[in-house]
Parts: structure tokens; C-alpha cells; sequence
């Protein structure tokens, strides 16, 4: 057979992911903050993007789509999503929540203020500057302190640490261990870093990067430069004038402590039951991680993207929220009036790559907004059971459950799911919280969602007396009498996850407290 060059033609389907479609996909799995921070990105760079602020009105476009009524009567029953009523309004190319917004009056009258101008009787008058307290002095010019200036600088687990390092160790070679030793504490405190090592980077012995640490150990706060959570709690301990014989036999059998194993602990350290609970309430008052009192890092607030409210007239109301929800405009008087002036074919090209640009996001805006109303309208039906009567009738779902009601690829879903949040009656949820495996029934009727059955194992850990703690095989034959076909190790592995002690140690916690 003779390898010779030619053409054929052939026909295939094949799915390209243009840039558009991949901005689409990119913007649908972000949350509005994270949202927020893309479309400020893009109006910087996009000149003929800007910011729609304008207040919407809440009588004109309303996305009006049916509710979720409730039955009247009889067995509670899921309705269809064509009776889901959501209000949603969308603004420049966007869906939004329309009953949530409320229009404020930031302008300020004061009808007392004289407006009239200073008389030019008075020589120099209006070129002086006066403070509320009078005239300042100490100063070359009449700029007011800015109240930034006047907040108290953070002081940082770093910055004391090495202030006490300046007043407390003299020799210079000290000094420079104790840098090296503050620059291995984690973000708990403790020492992560070998001696030894310490000591071969530093050239010296290894007896002197100890005492060194050992000076440190005295450093506030206590219980800083500790090697593990004994030592940690030892020192607390010793600068409360507390460590005895008695409690460094304690912090040395913390796994006992830890299994609540009391009689043995009672022969180690010598102790009568009483005082051996007070020594554990005093080490149970102390910090295991006092670096964790420096953290400048600031509390992220979950913010929810979608609002749920019951319906006054039976169902429920789901709207987004609009108030971290961005919304963009594209300007086209100025897009026709630079498009005119435009000359070279470098510049008509860049103004219409900007237009294709500006008009992609703010259609994915949109295409985004109605596909996470669809996405929580359908968990909102299926769901229905939980918001109305809590999480033991938290029915299994399933991605694929979502996807097959609003004809959507299941990463679509898996996409709008991820990073939102849902504020509900009953709290606020990540969208996820909703999608649990299911566990069969043993009486052959519908499945059980897993978290509905680990809320049930808590309810009965918690009623369950001192005299009386179930075995994790007494839990199983509970929940089978009450129909739910589950293992016994699916037992001890929720129990686990839920940080719940074995039933050996929750007697012997139960016992102590008596």
C-alpha cells in the first residue's frame, strides 16, 4: 500500500467551550461577593461598562412566576413547579429580588442653617479655619485629623513578643535564637520547629537554643512557646502558682482524661474524686492555643444569595438578594460616539471587542440570576417538608432530582450550588445542606435522608440518662423499631462525625456529673 498525501472530508459534533461560554460557567459557580469583586474587575477594564445604582421601582419589572402552594388539607404534598411563585426583578440584564428593597432619603435639610454668606465687614473672615473645640495650634496647617488617625494600632502577637524579647534577654546571640524561635510558632502558638535543627541553622549548641526557649516559655501570653498541649497547659498552670505534683501527673495522662477514665485517674494522681474534678474544671478554664487571642484576621459573615419567606396567601416567596447582587449597564451613547470617531482598524477593533465584552456579562448576569431562582425553586419543592416542620422530614435529593425538574446538566446544578447560601425561617443554609444520600426504609416505604437520621441519633444521645446510655447496637434497634434500615457501623460513623463520645465514655461523663 503506497503512503501517499490526501484530503478527505469528514462531519463531527464536538462541543467547543468559547470564551464567552466558559465566562458563562465561571460566573455561575462564584457568589454574589465573589461576584461583586469580578464585575468591579470589569468595569476597570471595560470603558463601556458602568454601574446601574439607580433605585428600581418596585412596581415595574417584576418577574412574576407562580408560588409553591401549600395543600389545604389532609397529607402534605409537594405541589408542581409550575404553582412556585417567586418575585425577582431584574435591572440591566440581571434577575434581582424585588420585594426586598427599600428606598432610603439620604439627603439631609436643616431648616435652622442660615445659608447667608459671611458679611465683608468682617476682614479675612472666610479665610480662616475654625475646629468644633476652638482654634488649634501645635500644627503648620488647618487640615483636620482624619478619625483613622485616632484609632489605636492592633498590636500583633509578633510585635509583643518581640518587645519583651528587646526587655527580657540582653546577649545578642540570645536575642537572635529568640527571633528564630518566634518566627517558628504556628498560628496556635506552639513550637513547630526541631531544636536540633535550630540549632545546626544557627551554628551553636543545642542546650542553649533550649535554655533560650525556656526563657521565652516565661513570655506573655502564658502558655506561648510550648511544645504540645501538656507543656502548653503547664505553663498556664505555673503562672497561676497551680502546678502541684498532683495536677503534672494529670496533664501527663491526658488520654485518660481525654476517655473520661476518672477511677484510673484517681489512682495516678492521688486524689479523691472531688478534687480531681476541680483540677480538671481548671484545666478545662485554661487557652490550648493563646496565639489564637492575636488573630487580626477578620470574621467573614455569610451573606445568603437567596431570600425564602412564607407566602401570607400559602406557599413561599424566593427572591435573590439583591443588595450584594451587581448590576451593569452598557453605555451606547458614548459606545456610538467613540465608534464614530473611531479611524484606524486597531481602534474599531477594540471598541467592538469591548461592546461583544460588555454585552456577554451582563446576558450571563441575567442567564445566572434565573438559574439559581430555578435551582432554589425546585430544592424549595422538594424540600417543602423540611421548612415546614424541620430536619427529620429532610427528604434524600439528589443532584439528578434538580437537573431532570428544570432540564439542566447536573454540573449546571452542582455549579449554582456551590458557595450559595439560602436564608430560611428556619436559618440560613448553604445550598449543598440539602442534598443528602438516602437510607432504605425497612418497612418497604420511602427513604430516609441521612442528616435527618443523624439528627435523630443526637436526639437520642442527648435524652439517653446516665444509667441508662445506649450502645451504638441499642441506637441500631431503635431506629429499625422506628422503620429506618440502617448498620450498626453507619452508626458509629455518623456518631463520629458528629462528635459524639462512645457509649463507654459518655457513662463515664454522665457518671462524674452526679
Amino acid at each position: 500500500m503506497a503512503v501517499t498525501p490526501k484530503l478527505d472530508l469528514r462531519q463531527s459534533q464536538a462541543l467547543v467551550m468559547t470564551p464567552h461560554l466558559q465566562q458563562a460557567i465561571k460566573l455561575l459557580q462564584l457568589s454574589n461577593i465573589e461576584l461583586a469583586v469580578y464585575v468591579d474587575q470589569e468595569l476597570e477594564k471595560n470603558p463601556l461598562l458602568e454601574r446601574d445604582d439607580e433605585p428600581r421601582d418596585t412596581a415595574d419589572g417584576a418577574l412574576e412566576d407562580p408560588a409553591v402552594d401549600s395543600p389545604e388539607g389532609g397529607e402534605q404534598e409537594t405541589a408542581g413547579l409550575e404553582d412556585m411563585d417567586f418575585t425577582a426583578r431584574p435591572a440591566a440584564g440581571e434577575s434581582g429580588g424585588g420585594a426586598m428593597d427599600v428606598d432610603y432619603d439620604n439627603v439631609w435639610n436643616n431648616d435652622n442653617q442660615s445659608d447667608s454668606p459671611v458679611p465683608d465687614s468682617t476682614p479675612g473672615l472666610r479665610d480662616q479655619a475654625f475646629s468644633a473645640g476652638g482654634v488649634r495650634g501645635g500644627g503648620f496647617d488647618n487640615a483636620l485629623s482624619s478619625l483613622e488617625e485616632t484609632l489605636p494600632e492592633a498590636v500583633t502577637l509578633r510585635d509583643l513578643l518581640n518587645r519583651q524579647l528587646a526587655l527580657d534577654i540582653e546577649d545578642p546571640a540570645d536575642r537572635l535564637i529568640g527571633t528564630h524561635l518566634i518566627d517558628l510558632l504556628d498560628e496556635a502558638g506552639y513550637v513547630s520547629g526541631n531544636l536540633a535543627q535550630v540549632a545546626a541553622a544557627l551554628g551553636c549548641g543545642e542546650d542553649r537554643v533550649e535554655a533560650t526557649l525556656l526563657r521565652l516559655q516565661h513570655f506573655d501570653p502564658p502558655g506561648i512557646f510550648a511544645r504540645d498541649l501538656a507543656e502548653c497547659l503547664a505553663l498556664q498552670l505555673r503562672d497561676r502558682n497551680r502546678l502541684d505534683p498532683a495536677m503534672q501527673a494529670l496533664l501527663d495522662n491526658l488520654d485518660l482524661l481525654a476517655k473520661k477514665d476518672f477511677t484510673a485517674l484517681d489512682s495516678i494522681t492521688g486524689v479523691d474524686r472531688e478534687d480531681l474534678a476541680d483540677m480538671v474544671n481548671e484545666i478545662k478554664a485554661l487557652d490550648p492555643k493563646p496565639a489564637l487571642a492575636f488573630d487580626q484576621s477578620p470574621t467573614q459573615t455569610v451573606i445568603p444569595d437567596v431570600y425564602i419567606r412564607p407566602n401570607p396567601t400559602g406557599g413561599w416567596i424566593i427572591e435573590l438578594n439583591t443588595d450584594t447582587l451587581p448590576r451593569v449597564l452598557i453605555n451606547n451613547q458614548y459606545y456610538a460616539e467613540i465608534s464614530g470617531a473611531a479611524r484606524s482598524k486597531e481602534d474599531k477593533h477594540y471598541i467592538s471587542e469591548c461592546f461583544r465584552t460588555a454585552s456577554w456579562l451582563v446576558k450571563s448576569l441575567h442567564q445566572r440570576a434565573n438559574t439559581i431562582l430555578k435551582v432554589a425553586t425546585e430544592i424549595v419543592r422538594q424540600q417543602e417538608l423540611f421548612f415546614l416542620h424541620g430536619v427529620q422530614h429532610l427528604r434524600p435529593l439528589v443532584l439528578r432530582d434538580i437537573s431532570e425538574v428544570i432540564e439542566m446538566h447536573e454540573s449546571t446544578v452542582s455549579r449554582v450550588t456551590s458557595n450559595k447560601y439560602m436564608a430560611t425561617p428556619r436559618g440560613i443554609f448553604e445550598l449543598k445542606y440539602f442534598f443528602t444520600t438516602a437510607i432504605g426504609s425497612s418497612a418497604g416505604g420511602a427513604a430516609y435522608s441521612s442528616e435527618s437520621v443523624r439528627h435523630r441519633i443526637r436526639e437520642l444521645v442527648e435524652a439517653e440518662a446516665a444509667d441508662d446510655v445506649m450502645s451504638d447496637d441499642s441506637i441500631v434497634e431503635t431506629l429499625q423499631a422506628e422503620g429506618i434500615d440502617i448498620a450498626r457501623r453507619t452508626v458509629a460513623k455518623y456518631r463520629n462525625n458528629m462528635g459524639i463520645f462512645s457509649s463507654v465514655q459518655r457513662r463515664r461523663e454522665k457518671m462524674s456529673r452526679m
